[in-house]
Protein backbone atom coordinates (compact mmCIF):
# COMPACT_ATOMS: atom_id res chain seq x y z
CA UNK A 1 0.00 0.00 0.00
CA UNK A 2 2.83 2.31 0.81
CA UNK A 3 4.57 1.52 -2.47
CA UNK A 4 1.42 2.27 -4.46
CA UNK A 5 1.05 5.58 -2.69
CA UNK A 6 4.68 6.41 -3.32
CA UNK A 7 4.36 5.67 -7.05
CA UNK A 8 1.19 7.71 -7.27
CA UNK A 9 2.81 10.62 -5.48
CA UNK A 10 5.84 10.50 -7.74
CA UNK A 11 3.66 10.45 -10.85
CA UNK A 12 1.69 13.42 -9.62
CA UNK A 13 4.91 15.25 -8.84
CA UNK A 14 6.28 14.58 -12.33
CA UNK A 15 3.04 15.76 -13.91
CA UNK A 16 3.16 18.97 -11.90
CA UNK A 17 6.77 19.56 -12.89
CA UNK A 18 5.95 18.88 -16.55
CA UNK A 19 2.98 21.25 -16.51
CA UNK A 20 5.07 23.89 -14.78
CA UNK A 21 7.80 23.50 -17.36
CA UNK A 22 5.33 23.75 -20.24
CA UNK A 23 3.55 26.75 -18.74
CA UNK A 24 6.87 28.41 -18.06
CA UNK A 25 7.92 27.88 -21.67
CA UNK A 26 4.60 29.23 -22.96
CA UNK A 27 4.84 32.40 -20.90
CA UNK A 28 8.51 32.90 -21.81
CA UNK A 29 7.62 33.48 -25.51
CA UNK A 30 4.65 35.33 -27.00
CA UNK A 31 3.72 35.23 -30.68
CA UNK A 32 0.72 35.02 -33.01
CA UNK A 33 -1.29 31.81 -33.21
CA UNK A 34 -2.51 31.45 -36.80
CA UNK A 35 -1.60 33.47 -39.89
CA UNK A 36 -3.11 33.23 -43.38
CA UNK A 37 -0.58 33.72 -46.21
CA UNK A 38 -0.45 33.29 -49.97
CA UNK A 39 1.69 30.57 -51.53
CA UNK A 40 4.97 31.81 -52.98
CA UNK A 41 5.05 34.92 -50.78
CA UNK A 42 7.00 35.71 -47.60
CA UNK A 43 5.88 36.26 -44.01
CA UNK A 44 7.63 37.66 -40.94
CA UNK A 45 6.63 36.37 -37.50
CA UNK A 46 7.63 38.23 -34.29
CA UNK A 47 8.51 36.27 -31.17
CA UNK A 48 8.50 38.29 -27.94
CA UNK A 49 10.64 36.96 -25.07
CA UNK A 50 11.35 37.93 -21.48
CA UNK A 51 14.26 40.10 -20.46
CA UNK A 52 16.27 37.33 -18.80
CA UNK A 53 16.61 35.54 -22.15
CA UNK A 54 18.16 38.50 -23.91
CA UNK A 55 21.53 36.82 -24.45
CA UNK A 56 20.20 33.34 -25.20
CA UNK A 57 20.27 31.77 -28.64
CA UNK A 58 16.91 31.96 -30.41
CA UNK A 59 15.79 29.70 -33.21
CA UNK A 60 12.89 28.58 -35.40
CA UNK A 61 11.84 24.96 -35.21
CA UNK A 62 9.75 23.34 -37.97
CA UNK A 63 7.24 20.58 -37.25
CA UNK A 64 3.92 19.99 -35.51
CA UNK A 65 5.37 18.07 -32.56
CA UNK A 66 7.69 20.04 -30.31
CA UNK A 67 9.63 16.94 -29.36
CA UNK A 68 10.47 16.03 -32.95
CA UNK A 69 10.67 19.41 -34.67
CA UNK A 70 13.85 20.24 -36.56
CA UNK A 71 15.97 23.37 -36.55
CA UNK A 72 15.17 25.75 -39.42
CA UNK A 73 17.41 28.70 -38.51
CA UNK A 74 19.26 30.04 -35.43
CA UNK A 75 20.46 33.48 -34.40
CA UNK A 76 24.01 32.13 -34.26
CA UNK A 77 23.78 30.12 -37.46
CA UNK A 78 22.43 31.35 -40.80
CA UNK A 79 20.34 29.24 -43.14
CA UNK A 80 22.46 28.46 -46.23
CA UNK A 81 19.38 27.82 -48.39
CA UNK A 82 18.05 31.35 -47.89
CA UNK A 83 14.52 30.18 -47.18
CA UNK A 84 14.69 31.25 -43.53
CA UNK A 85 16.19 34.29 -41.84
CA UNK A 86 16.19 35.46 -38.22
CA UNK A 87 17.07 38.70 -36.40
CA UNK A 88 17.10 39.61 -32.72
CA UNK A 89 16.16 43.07 -31.41
CA UNK A 90 17.40 42.95 -27.84
CA UNK A 91 16.09 46.43 -27.09
CA UNK A 92 12.51 45.46 -27.87
CA UNK A 93 13.14 41.87 -26.67
CA UNK A 94 11.77 40.46 -29.94
CA UNK A 95 13.35 38.09 -32.41
CA UNK A 96 11.79 37.96 -35.86
CA UNK A 97 11.78 34.99 -38.21
CA UNK A 98 11.08 35.36 -41.94
CA UNK A 99 9.97 32.48 -44.14
CA UNK A 100 10.36 32.94 -47.90
CA UNK A 101 8.75 31.17 -50.85
CA UNK A 102 5.97 29.67 -48.79
CA UNK A 103 4.62 26.29 -49.85
CA UNK A 104 1.58 24.35 -48.67
CA UNK A 105 3.78 22.08 -46.56
CA UNK A 106 5.14 25.07 -44.58
CA UNK A 107 2.47 25.10 -41.89
CA UNK A 108 3.76 24.22 -38.39
CA UNK A 109 6.53 26.12 -36.59
CA UNK A 110 7.84 26.97 -33.14
CA UNK A 111 9.50 30.14 -31.83
CA UNK A 112 12.12 28.72 -29.47
CA UNK A 113 14.73 29.69 -26.87
CA UNK A 114 17.90 27.69 -26.35
CA UNK A 115 18.28 27.11 -22.60
CA UNK A 116 21.75 26.08 -21.52
CA UNK A 117 21.73 23.12 -19.12
CA UNK A 118 17.96 22.95 -19.29
CA UNK A 119 14.92 22.32 -21.42
CA UNK A 120 14.36 24.68 -24.35
CA UNK A 121 11.21 26.78 -24.44
CA UNK A 122 9.01 27.00 -27.52
CA UNK A 123 5.77 28.66 -28.64
CA UNK A 124 3.76 27.16 -31.50
CA UNK A 125 2.24 29.07 -34.43
CA UNK A 126 0.50 27.86 -37.56
CA UNK A 127 0.59 29.13 -41.13
CA UNK A 128 -2.44 28.69 -43.38
CA UNK A 129 -0.97 28.73 -46.90
CA UNK A 130 -3.50 29.37 -49.65
CA UNK A 131 -3.37 29.91 -53.40
CA UNK A 132 -6.06 32.58 -53.29
CA UNK A 133 -6.50 35.70 -51.18
CA UNK A 134 -5.57 35.26 -47.50
CA UNK A 135 -8.39 35.45 -44.94
CA UNK A 136 -6.79 38.44 -43.18
CA UNK A 137 -4.03 40.55 -44.72
CA UNK A 138 -2.47 44.00 -44.92
CA UNK A 139 -0.66 45.60 -47.84
CA UNK A 140 2.66 45.91 -46.01
CA UNK A 141 3.87 44.36 -42.80
CA UNK A 142 6.14 47.33 -42.04
CA UNK A 143 4.76 50.88 -41.82
CA UNK A 144 6.29 54.17 -40.70
CA UNK A 145 4.72 56.96 -38.65
CA UNK A 146 5.91 60.34 -37.38
CA UNK A 147 6.09 61.51 -33.80
CA UNK A 148 3.02 63.55 -32.87
CA UNK A 149 1.08 62.55 -35.96
CA UNK A 150 -1.38 59.80 -36.86
CA UNK A 151 -1.14 56.54 -38.77
CA UNK A 152 -3.89 54.53 -40.44
CA UNK A 153 -3.86 50.77 -40.97
CA UNK A 154 -6.40 48.93 -43.10
CA UNK A 155 -6.94 45.24 -42.35
CA UNK A 156 -8.67 43.32 -45.12
CA UNK A 157 -10.65 40.25 -44.11
CA UNK A 158 -13.01 37.70 -45.60
CA UNK A 159 -13.84 35.53 -42.59
CA UNK A 160 -16.19 36.10 -39.69
CA UNK A 161 -15.46 36.75 -36.02
CA UNK A 162 -14.46 39.53 -33.70
CA UNK A 163 -12.16 42.24 -35.00
CA UNK A 164 -9.12 43.19 -32.88
CA UNK A 165 -6.15 45.51 -32.99
CA UNK A 166 -3.51 44.51 -30.43
CA UNK A 167 0.07 45.18 -29.50
CA UNK A 168 2.12 42.00 -29.19
CA UNK A 169 2.21 41.00 -25.52
CA UNK A 170 0.09 44.01 -24.51
CA UNK A 171 -3.55 45.12 -24.60
CA UNK A 172 -6.10 45.07 -27.44
CA UNK A 173 -8.80 47.38 -28.82
CA UNK A 174 -11.98 45.63 -29.94
CA UNK A 175 -14.49 48.47 -30.11
CA UNK A 176 -14.65 51.74 -32.00
CA UNK A 177 -12.16 53.47 -29.71
CA UNK A 178 -9.62 52.79 -27.00
CA UNK A 179 -5.95 53.14 -26.20
CA UNK A 180 -2.83 51.00 -26.25
CA UNK A 181 -0.03 52.05 -23.90
CA UNK A 182 -1.34 55.62 -23.91
CA UNK A 183 -1.75 55.95 -27.69
CA UNK A 184 -5.30 56.80 -28.79
CA UNK A 185 -6.88 54.23 -31.12
CA UNK A 186 -10.05 54.55 -33.19
CA UNK A 187 -11.50 51.84 -35.41
CA UNK A 188 -14.37 51.50 -37.86
CA UNK A 189 -15.68 49.21 -40.58
CA UNK A 190 -17.27 51.67 -43.01
CA UNK A 191 -15.76 49.95 -46.04
CA UNK A 192 -16.88 46.39 -46.82
CA UNK A 193 -14.46 43.73 -45.56
CA UNK A 194 -12.03 46.39 -44.30
CA UNK A 195 -11.25 47.08 -40.66
CA UNK A 196 -9.66 50.55 -40.44
CA UNK A 197 -7.54 51.46 -37.43
CA UNK A 198 -6.11 54.93 -36.68
CA UNK A 199 -3.49 55.61 -34.02
CA UNK A 200 -3.06 59.27 -33.00
CA UNK A 201 -0.42 61.21 -31.08
CA UNK A 202 2.36 58.77 -31.91
CA UNK A 203 5.44 58.58 -29.71
CA UNK A 204 8.76 56.89 -30.29
CA UNK A 205 7.92 54.26 -27.67
CA UNK A 206 4.92 53.21 -29.78
CA UNK A 207 7.33 51.51 -32.17
CA UNK A 208 6.96 47.75 -32.13
CA UNK A 209 4.92 44.78 -33.31
CA UNK A 210 1.12 44.85 -33.49
CA UNK A 211 -1.36 42.43 -34.97
CA UNK A 212 -4.74 42.69 -36.60
CA UNK A 213 -7.21 39.83 -36.11
CA UNK A 214 -10.55 38.74 -37.45
CA UNK A 215 -11.83 35.65 -35.68
CA UNK A 216 -8.95 33.21 -35.16
CA UNK A 217 -6.77 34.56 -38.02
CA UNK A 218 -4.10 37.15 -37.27
CA UNK A 219 -1.61 39.19 -39.28
CA UNK A 220 1.42 40.86 -37.59
CA UNK A 221 2.34 44.48 -38.45
CA UNK A 222 5.51 46.36 -37.47
CA UNK A 223 5.11 50.08 -36.68
CA UNK A 224 8.21 52.27 -36.85
CA UNK A 225 7.73 55.73 -35.29
CA UNK A 226 10.43 58.32 -36.14
CA UNK A 227 11.00 62.06 -36.21
CA UNK A 228 9.59 63.72 -39.31
CA UNK A 229 12.33 64.83 -41.73
CA UNK A 230 12.90 68.57 -42.14
CA UNK A 231 12.79 70.10 -45.61
CA UNK A 232 15.86 72.21 -46.36
CA UNK A 233 16.43 74.80 -49.10
CA UNK A 234 19.96 75.38 -50.39
CA UNK A 235 20.60 78.41 -52.68
CA UNK A 236 23.02 77.80 -55.52
CA UNK A 237 24.74 80.77 -57.26
CA UNK A 238 26.55 80.73 -60.61
CA UNK A 239 27.95 83.47 -62.88
CA UNK A 240 25.25 83.03 -65.50
CA UNK A 241 22.19 82.34 -63.42
CA UNK A 242 20.82 82.05 -59.93
CA UNK A 243 18.71 79.07 -58.96
CA UNK A 244 17.14 77.86 -55.77
CA UNK A 245 17.33 74.13 -55.30
CA UNK A 246 14.79 72.58 -53.01
CA UNK A 247 15.67 69.18 -51.65
CA UNK A 248 12.88 67.37 -49.93
CA UNK A 249 13.32 64.10 -48.16
CA UNK A 250 9.97 62.75 -47.31
CA UNK A 251 8.98 59.35 -46.05
CA UNK A 252 5.32 58.56 -46.24
CA UNK A 253 4.21 56.91 -43.09
CA UNK A 254 0.60 56.10 -43.86
CA UNK A 255 -0.19 52.60 -45.01
CA UNK A 256 -3.75 52.00 -46.07
CA UNK A 257 -4.70 48.38 -46.35
CA UNK A 258 -6.20 47.45 -49.70
CA UNK A 259 -4.58 50.41 -51.47
CA UNK A 260 -1.08 51.08 -52.63
CA UNK A 261 1.13 52.60 -49.91
CA UNK A 262 4.19 54.71 -50.39
CA UNK A 263 7.24 54.17 -48.20
CA UNK A 264 10.05 56.55 -48.84
CA UNK A 265 9.97 59.31 -51.48
CA UNK A 266 12.84 61.51 -52.53
CA UNK A 267 12.14 64.62 -54.59
CA UNK A 268 14.74 66.92 -56.08
CA UNK A 269 13.23 69.97 -57.75
CA UNK A 270 15.15 72.78 -59.38
CA UNK A 271 13.68 76.02 -60.81
CA UNK A 272 14.41 76.74 -64.47
CA UNK A 273 15.81 80.16 -65.45
CA UNK A 274 15.40 81.12 -69.14
CA UNK A 275 18.40 83.46 -68.86
CA UNK A 276 20.75 80.49 -69.06
CA UNK A 277 20.01 80.32 -72.79
CA UNK A 278 21.26 83.87 -73.55
CA UNK A 279 24.97 83.05 -73.86
CA UNK A 280 24.57 79.87 -75.98
CA UNK A 281 22.12 81.64 -78.32
CA UNK A 282 24.43 84.68 -78.68
CA UNK A 283 27.38 82.47 -79.60
CA UNK A 284 25.25 80.54 -82.08
CA UNK A 285 23.97 83.73 -83.79
CA UNK A 286 27.53 85.12 -84.02
CA UNK A 287 28.76 81.93 -85.68
CA UNK A 288 25.87 82.02 -88.17
CA UNK A 289 26.66 85.66 -89.09
CA UNK A 290 30.36 84.87 -89.69
CA UNK A 291 29.52 81.86 -91.84
CA UNK A 292 27.04 83.89 -93.93
CA UNK A 293 29.58 86.70 -94.41
CA UNK A 294 32.28 84.28 -95.63
CA UNK A 295 29.78 82.59 -97.93
CA UNK A 296 28.72 85.97 -99.37
CA UNK A 297 32.36 86.95 -100.12
CA UNK A 298 33.08 83.65 -101.86
CA UNK A 299 29.84 83.87 -103.79
CA UNK A 300 30.64 87.40 -104.95
CA UNK A 301 34.10 86.39 -106.19
CA UNK A 302 32.69 83.42 -108.03
CA UNK A 303 30.04 85.54 -109.75
CA UNK A 304 32.64 88.12 -110.78
CA UNK A 305 34.88 85.43 -112.26
CA UNK A 306 32.01 83.89 -114.22
CA UNK A 307 30.91 87.25 -115.66
CA UNK A 308 34.38 88.28 -116.94
CA UNK A 309 34.92 88.11 -120.77
CA UNK A 310 37.94 86.37 -122.23
CA UNK A 311 39.96 88.98 -124.08
CA UNK A 312 40.33 88.48 -127.82
CA UNK A 313 43.72 89.00 -129.28
CA UNK A 314 43.96 92.05 -131.43
CA UNK A 315 45.83 92.04 -134.69
CA UNK A 316 48.63 94.47 -135.08
CA UNK A 317 49.01 95.81 -138.55
CA UNK A 318 52.35 97.21 -139.49
CA UNK A 319 52.44 99.41 -142.54
CA UNK A 320 55.63 99.48 -144.49
CA UNK A 321 56.48 101.90 -147.29
CA UNK A 322 58.98 100.44 -149.70
CA UNK A 323 60.95 102.89 -151.71
CA UNK A 324 63.25 101.70 -154.46
CA UNK A 325 66.91 102.58 -154.18
CA UNK A 326 68.46 104.78 -156.78
CA UNK A 327 70.70 102.95 -159.13
CA UNK A 328 73.16 104.08 -161.66
CA UNK A 329 72.02 104.80 -165.12
CA UNK A 330 74.21 102.14 -166.50
CA UNK A 331 72.42 99.48 -164.70
CA UNK A 332 68.82 99.03 -165.22
CA UNK A 333 67.39 96.00 -163.59
CA UNK A 334 64.19 94.99 -162.06
CA UNK A 335 64.52 95.33 -158.30
CA UNK A 336 62.33 93.29 -156.05
CA UNK A 337 62.05 94.25 -152.41
CA UNK A 338 60.52 91.83 -149.95
CA UNK A 339 58.82 93.03 -146.89
CA UNK A 340 57.89 90.71 -144.10
CA UNK A 341 55.07 91.61 -141.81
CA UNK A 342 54.61 89.59 -138.63
CA UNK A 343 51.58 89.67 -136.43
CA UNK A 344 52.31 89.92 -132.73
CA UNK A 345 49.87 87.85 -130.65
CA UNK A 346 48.55 89.40 -127.50
CA UNK A 347 46.67 87.51 -124.88
CA UNK A 348 44.99 84.27 -125.44
CA UNK A 349 42.54 83.57 -128.10
CA UNK A 350 39.55 81.45 -127.78
CA UNK A 351 39.65 78.05 -129.34
CA UNK A 352 37.29 79.03 -132.11
CA UNK A 353 39.28 82.10 -133.04
CA UNK A 354 42.57 80.18 -133.28
CA UNK A 355 41.28 77.73 -135.79
CA UNK A 356 41.49 79.97 -138.83
CA UNK A 357 43.04 83.32 -139.70
CA UNK A 358 42.25 85.23 -142.88
CA UNK A 359 45.01 87.55 -144.01
CA UNK A 360 44.73 89.96 -146.87
CA UNK A 361 47.76 91.16 -148.86
CA UNK A 362 48.03 93.54 -151.78
CA UNK A 363 50.84 94.13 -154.24
CA UNK A 364 51.08 97.58 -155.74
CA UNK A 365 53.28 98.26 -158.78
CA UNK A 366 54.65 101.74 -158.98
CA UNK A 367 55.79 103.19 -162.26
CA UNK A 368 59.11 104.89 -162.27
CA UNK A 369 60.16 107.65 -164.53
CA UNK A 370 62.05 106.72 -167.62
CA UNK A 371 65.75 107.13 -167.38
CA UNK A 372 67.68 106.60 -170.47
CA UNK A 373 66.54 103.80 -172.65
CA UNK A 374 65.51 101.37 -170.04
CA UNK A 375 62.58 101.19 -167.70
CA UNK A 376 62.93 100.69 -164.07
CA UNK A 377 59.99 98.86 -162.63
CA UNK A 378 59.54 98.71 -158.84
CA UNK A 379 57.64 95.77 -157.44
CA UNK A 380 56.67 95.66 -153.83
CA UNK A 381 55.93 92.28 -152.32
CA UNK A 382 54.57 91.82 -148.87
CA UNK A 383 54.87 88.56 -147.04
CA UNK A 384 52.75 88.28 -144.07
CA UNK A 385 53.17 85.40 -141.67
Amino acid sequence: MFEVYSLTGMAAHLIILLLFSVLKGVHSITTVRKVSVKAGKSISIPCLYEFQYKNHVKYLCEGYDWTFCRYAVKTNEADPSGKYSISDDKKLKVFTVTINQLAHKNTDYWCALDITNGQDYGQYFQLSVTRGTPSVFVDHQTITGYIGESITIRCHHSNSGEMKWCRLGRSCVTGSSGSIDGAAVTAHMRDPNVFTVTMSGLRSKDSGWYWCAKGDIQIPVYLNVTQKPITTYTPTNTTSRTTRTATTIHTVATIEQGKNSTIGENKHRASFDPRILIIPLSVFIWIVIVVLFIWFILRHKQSKADSSVTPVAEEEIIYCDVRPKKRSLAKVDTEVTYSEVRLNKKGKRSFAESEMEILYSSVVTKQRMKRGDGKDTGVTLEHIS
